[in-house]
Protein backbone atom coordinates (compact mmCIF):
# COMPACT_ATOMS: atom_id res chain seq x y z
CA UNK A 1 0.00 0.00 0.00
CA UNK A 2 2.66 2.60 1.10
CA UNK A 3 4.87 1.39 -1.93
CA UNK A 4 2.28 2.24 -4.32
CA UNK A 5 1.33 5.52 -2.49
CA UNK A 6 5.38 6.15 -2.71
CA UNK A 7 5.26 5.72 -6.86
CA UNK A 8 2.10 7.20 -7.64
CA UNK A 9 3.43 10.80 -5.60
CA UNK A 10 6.79 10.05 -7.59
CA UNK A 11 5.08 10.23 -10.84
CA UNK A 12 3.05 13.59 -10.20
CA UNK A 13 6.61 14.77 -9.30
CA UNK A 14 8.52 13.46 -12.23
CA UNK A 15 5.82 15.06 -14.57
CA UNK A 16 5.24 18.17 -13.07
CA UNK A 17 8.58 18.93 -12.18
CA UNK A 18 7.98 21.68 -9.16
CA UNK A 19 10.99 23.09 -6.68
CA UNK A 20 12.65 23.77 -10.11
CA UNK A 21 13.16 20.29 -11.91
CA UNK A 22 12.51 21.20 -15.02
CA UNK A 23 15.68 23.05 -15.35
CA UNK A 24 17.81 20.03 -14.42
CA UNK A 25 16.68 17.73 -17.51
CA UNK A 26 17.87 14.29 -17.24
CA UNK A 27 19.63 15.10 -13.51
CA UNK A 28 15.58 15.67 -12.60
CA UNK A 29 14.38 12.32 -12.50
CA UNK A 30 17.63 11.53 -9.84
CA UNK A 31 15.92 14.06 -7.49
CA UNK A 32 13.14 12.20 -8.24
CA UNK A 33 14.13 8.87 -7.17
CA UNK A 34 15.50 10.62 -4.23
CA UNK A 35 12.03 12.15 -3.43
CA UNK A 36 10.78 7.99 -3.53
CA UNK A 37 13.22 7.22 -0.38
CA UNK A 38 12.09 10.18 1.18
CA UNK A 39 8.43 8.72 0.82
CA UNK A 40 9.46 5.28 1.88
CA UNK A 41 11.13 6.90 4.94
CA UNK A 42 7.90 9.12 5.82
CA UNK A 43 5.45 6.06 5.31
CA UNK A 44 8.23 4.12 7.88
CA UNK A 45 7.71 7.14 10.48
CA UNK A 46 4.12 7.41 10.36
CA UNK A 47 2.97 3.90 10.28
CA UNK A 48 5.54 4.15 13.30
CA UNK A 49 3.67 6.85 14.92
CA UNK A 50 0.26 5.39 14.02
CA UNK A 51 1.34 2.01 16.02
CA UNK A 52 3.11 2.87 18.93
CA UNK A 53 2.14 6.04 19.75
CA UNK A 54 -1.89 6.24 18.19
CA UNK A 55 -1.80 2.56 18.57
CA UNK A 56 -3.51 1.89 15.57
CA UNK A 57 -2.70 -1.46 14.58
CA UNK A 58 -1.60 -2.19 11.16
CA UNK A 59 -4.29 -4.60 9.83
CA UNK A 60 -5.76 -5.80 6.15
CA UNK A 61 -8.41 -7.87 8.41
CA UNK A 62 -11.80 -6.52 10.00
CA UNK A 63 -14.24 -3.91 9.23
CA UNK A 64 -13.58 -1.67 5.95
CA UNK A 65 -14.59 1.78 8.05
CA UNK A 66 -11.75 0.92 10.66
CA UNK A 67 -8.85 0.52 7.79
CA UNK A 68 -10.12 3.81 5.76
CA UNK A 69 -10.37 5.42 8.81
CA UNK A 70 -6.64 4.27 9.58
CA UNK A 71 -5.79 5.26 6.12
CA UNK A 72 -7.52 8.39 7.01
CA UNK A 73 -5.02 8.88 10.13
CA UNK A 74 -1.72 8.28 8.22
CA UNK A 75 -2.28 10.55 5.92
CA UNK A 76 -2.84 13.40 8.38
CA UNK A 77 0.18 11.85 9.96
CA UNK A 78 2.65 11.14 6.62
CA UNK A 79 1.67 14.45 4.64
CA UNK A 80 3.29 16.78 6.83
CA UNK A 81 5.98 14.64 7.54
CA UNK A 82 6.99 13.77 3.85
CA UNK A 83 6.48 17.82 3.39
CA UNK A 84 8.93 18.67 6.20
CA UNK A 85 11.36 15.86 4.53
CA UNK A 86 11.30 17.01 1.15
CA UNK A 87 11.53 21.13 2.21
CA UNK A 88 14.87 20.06 3.66
CA UNK A 89 15.77 17.96 0.62
CA UNK A 90 15.21 21.34 -1.45
CA UNK A 91 17.17 23.37 1.46
CA UNK A 92 19.99 21.06 1.70
CA UNK A 93 20.17 19.84 -1.96
CA UNK A 94 18.45 21.30 -4.23
CA UNK A 95 19.25 24.80 -3.29
CA UNK A 96 23.00 24.49 -4.25
CA UNK A 97 21.52 23.54 -8.07
CA UNK A 98 18.27 25.16 -8.59
CA UNK A 99 17.51 28.70 -7.05
CA UNK A 100 14.47 29.36 -4.45
CA UNK A 101 14.68 25.96 -2.64
CA UNK A 102 15.69 27.72 0.36
CA UNK A 103 13.93 26.80 3.48
CA UNK A 104 10.92 29.42 3.93
CA UNK A 105 7.27 29.19 5.03
CA UNK A 106 6.33 29.81 1.41
CA UNK A 107 8.53 26.79 0.42
CA UNK A 108 6.77 24.25 3.18
CA UNK A 109 2.91 25.60 2.00
CA UNK A 110 3.83 24.97 -1.61
CA UNK A 111 5.50 21.64 -0.75
CA UNK A 112 2.35 20.72 1.22
CA UNK A 113 -0.37 21.84 -1.20
CA UNK A 114 1.40 19.00 -3.90
CA UNK A 115 1.91 16.19 -1.53
CA UNK A 116 -1.46 17.33 -0.04
CA UNK A 117 -2.77 16.56 -3.35
CA UNK A 118 -0.99 13.23 -4.11
CA UNK A 119 -2.04 12.26 -0.28
CA UNK A 120 -5.97 13.29 -1.30
CA UNK A 121 -6.23 11.07 -4.49
CA UNK A 122 -4.34 8.08 -2.64
CA UNK A 123 -6.39 8.21 -0.02
CA UNK A 124 -9.77 8.44 -2.53
CA UNK A 125 -8.23 5.03 -4.33
CA UNK A 126 -7.55 3.35 -1.30
CA UNK A 127 -11.28 3.93 -0.31
CA UNK A 128 -13.18 2.51 -3.02
CA UNK A 129 -10.57 -0.43 -3.27
CA UNK A 130 -10.68 -1.69 0.14
CA UNK A 131 -14.50 -0.69 -0.02
CA UNK A 132 -14.98 -3.39 -3.00
CA UNK A 133 -12.92 -6.10 -1.62
CA UNK A 134 -15.04 -5.73 1.61
CA UNK A 135 -18.56 -5.79 -0.36
CA UNK A 136 -17.27 -8.70 -1.62
CA UNK A 137 -16.04 -10.53 1.22
CA UNK A 138 -19.21 -9.31 2.88
CA UNK A 139 -21.77 -10.75 0.42
CA UNK A 140 -19.53 -14.19 0.82
CA UNK A 141 -19.81 -14.03 4.56
CA UNK A 142 -23.60 -13.53 3.94
CA UNK A 143 -24.39 -16.39 1.99
CA UNK A 144 -21.78 -18.97 4.41
CA UNK A 145 -24.48 -17.48 7.03
CA UNK A 146 -27.61 -18.05 5.69
CA UNK A 147 -26.51 -21.43 4.83
CA UNK A 148 -25.84 -21.98 8.40
CA UNK A 149 -29.01 -20.53 9.43
CA UNK A 150 -30.81 -23.15 7.42
CA UNK A 151 -28.77 -25.95 8.54
CA UNK A 152 -29.33 -24.62 12.17
CA UNK A 153 -33.23 -24.19 11.70
CA UNK A 154 -33.60 -28.06 9.93
CA UNK A 155 -31.52 -29.37 13.33
CA UNK A 156 -33.86 -27.51 15.71
CA UNK A 157 -36.90 -28.37 13.84
CA UNK A 158 -35.86 -32.07 13.84
CA UNK A 159 -35.23 -32.25 17.88
CA UNK A 160 -38.51 -30.25 18.44
CA UNK A 161 -40.32 -32.56 16.12
CA UNK A 162 -38.02 -36.01 17.61
CA UNK A 163 -39.05 -34.33 21.38
CA UNK A 164 -35.35 -33.95 22.02
CA UNK A 165 -33.64 -33.09 25.56
CA UNK A 166 -31.60 -30.24 26.71
CA UNK A 167 -31.48 -26.71 26.79
CA UNK A 168 -31.10 -26.17 23.34
CA UNK A 169 -34.50 -28.41 21.94
CA UNK A 170 -36.18 -27.19 25.45
CA UNK A 171 -35.90 -23.63 24.09
CA UNK A 172 -37.43 -24.26 20.46
CA UNK A 173 -39.95 -26.16 21.46
CA UNK A 174 -43.87 -25.22 20.55
CA UNK A 175 -45.29 -26.41 23.32
CA UNK A 176 -42.77 -24.64 25.58
CA UNK A 177 -45.50 -21.89 26.88
CA UNK A 178 -43.61 -18.06 28.36
CA UNK A 179 -44.57 -15.39 30.04
CA UNK A 180 -43.67 -11.51 29.45
CA UNK A 181 -44.69 -9.19 32.39
CA UNK A 182 -43.99 -5.63 32.15
CA UNK A 183 -43.43 -3.64 35.29
CA UNK A 184 -47.25 -2.84 35.76
CA UNK A 185 -49.91 -5.76 35.39
CA UNK A 186 -49.80 -6.46 31.48
CA UNK A 187 -48.38 -9.15 29.87
CA UNK A 188 -47.92 -11.31 26.99
CA UNK A 189 -48.35 -15.21 27.31
CA UNK A 190 -46.77 -17.14 24.21
CA UNK A 191 -45.50 -20.03 23.33
CA UNK A 192 -41.25 -19.09 22.58
CA UNK A 193 -41.37 -20.79 18.86
CA UNK A 194 -44.04 -18.01 18.28
CA UNK A 195 -41.68 -15.07 19.51
CA UNK A 196 -40.06 -13.09 16.69
CA UNK A 197 -38.42 -10.32 17.89
CA UNK A 198 -38.66 -8.01 20.91
CA UNK A 199 -37.77 -3.99 19.93
CA UNK A 200 -37.17 -1.54 22.55
CA UNK A 201 -39.04 1.65 22.12
CA UNK A 202 -38.24 4.24 24.89
CA UNK A 203 -39.52 3.55 28.42
CA UNK A 204 -41.66 -0.09 26.17
CA UNK A 205 -40.56 -3.41 24.61
CA UNK A 206 -42.61 -4.27 21.64
CA UNK A 207 -43.62 -7.54 21.41
CA UNK A 208 -43.57 -9.23 17.75
CA UNK A 209 -45.02 -12.84 17.91
CA UNK A 210 -47.49 -14.80 16.34
CA UNK A 211 -51.12 -15.14 16.93
CA UNK A 212 -52.83 -18.43 14.56
CA UNK A 213 -50.16 -17.66 12.11
CA UNK A 214 -50.14 -13.83 11.84
CA UNK A 215 -47.74 -11.52 13.26
CA UNK A 216 -49.24 -9.43 16.43
CA UNK A 217 -47.68 -6.42 18.15
CA UNK A 218 -47.65 -5.75 21.80
CA UNK A 219 -46.59 -3.15 24.20
CA UNK A 220 -44.96 -3.94 27.69
CA UNK A 221 -43.41 -1.28 29.66
CA UNK A 222 -40.63 -3.00 31.00
CA UNK A 223 -36.70 -2.40 30.09
CA UNK A 224 -35.20 -4.72 27.26
CA UNK A 225 -31.98 -5.92 29.39
CA UNK A 226 -34.60 -7.43 31.62
CA UNK A 227 -36.34 -9.57 29.22
CA UNK A 228 -32.91 -10.18 27.98
CA UNK A 229 -32.13 -11.41 31.13
CA UNK A 230 -35.43 -13.86 31.85
CA UNK A 231 -34.95 -15.41 27.90
CA UNK A 232 -31.36 -15.89 28.71
CA UNK A 233 -31.94 -20.26 28.61
CA UNK A 234 -33.53 -19.92 25.20
CA UNK A 235 -30.06 -19.82 23.28
CA UNK A 236 -32.00 -19.07 20.13
CA UNK A 237 -33.03 -15.52 21.03
CA UNK A 238 -29.89 -13.41 20.77
CA UNK A 239 -29.51 -9.28 20.48
CA UNK A 240 -28.58 -8.45 17.68
CA UNK A 241 -28.47 -4.54 18.42
CA UNK A 242 -28.95 -2.66 21.39
CA UNK A 243 -32.69 -2.45 20.91
CA UNK A 244 -33.46 -5.46 19.19
CA UNK A 245 -33.64 -9.21 20.61
CA UNK A 246 -34.36 -11.43 17.66
CA UNK A 247 -35.39 -15.69 17.27
CA UNK A 248 -33.03 -16.92 15.10
CA UNK A 249 -35.11 -19.16 14.53
CA UNK A 250 -37.81 -16.89 12.62
CA UNK A 251 -35.12 -15.51 10.84
CA UNK A 252 -35.80 -15.73 6.77
CA UNK A 253 -33.16 -14.44 5.41
CA UNK A 254 -29.78 -12.50 6.27
CA UNK A 255 -29.11 -9.62 3.93
CA UNK A 256 -26.54 -7.25 3.35
CA UNK A 257 -27.28 -3.60 2.54
CA UNK A 258 -25.15 -0.67 2.42
CA UNK A 259 -22.20 -2.34 3.70
CA UNK A 260 -24.37 -3.57 6.81
CA UNK A 261 -26.24 -6.91 7.46
CA UNK A 262 -30.37 -7.61 8.53
CA UNK A 263 -32.52 -10.11 9.36
CA UNK A 264 -35.71 -10.49 7.50
CA UNK A 265 -38.19 -12.11 9.81
CA UNK A 266 -40.72 -14.65 8.79
CA UNK A 267 -44.31 -13.76 8.65
CA UNK A 268 -43.63 -10.18 8.62
CA UNK A 269 -40.95 -9.21 6.48
CA UNK A 270 -39.91 -6.87 8.98
CA UNK A 271 -35.92 -5.88 9.07
CA UNK A 272 -33.97 -5.88 12.01
CA UNK A 273 -30.35 -4.04 11.85
CA UNK A 274 -27.00 -6.14 13.35
CA UNK A 275 -24.61 -3.65 14.56
CA UNK A 276 -21.11 -4.68 14.31
CA UNK A 277 -20.94 -5.15 18.17
CA UNK A 278 -23.52 -7.46 18.38
CA UNK A 279 -22.28 -9.49 14.80
CA UNK A 280 -19.83 -12.01 16.71
CA UNK A 281 -22.10 -12.99 18.92
CA UNK A 282 -24.85 -13.85 16.10
CA UNK A 283 -22.59 -16.15 14.21
CA UNK A 284 -22.06 -17.86 17.54
CA UNK A 285 -25.83 -18.33 18.10
CA UNK A 286 -25.49 -19.65 14.33
CA UNK A 287 -22.73 -22.12 14.24
CA UNK A 288 -23.01 -23.57 17.76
Amino acid sequence: MRLVGTLFAMLVVAIFKPFGLGELRFMAYVHVLAVAVLGIVSCTLSDFVLRYVVRQPATLEGDVHLIVRRNRLFQFVNTPIITTLVCLYRHFVLSNVVAGNRLSLANFFDTLIIFGFCSFFIGLYWRFKFRDRYLTMELQETRLLNDQLQRMQSRTEQAALEGGSGTSANASHPDNDLVLTGTTSEQVTLHVADLLYLESIGNYVKVCHLVDGTARYEMLRVPLRQMEDQLQPYTMIVRCHRSFLVNLQQVEQIISQSGSMQLVIRHCNDQLPVSRSNMAQIRSAIKS
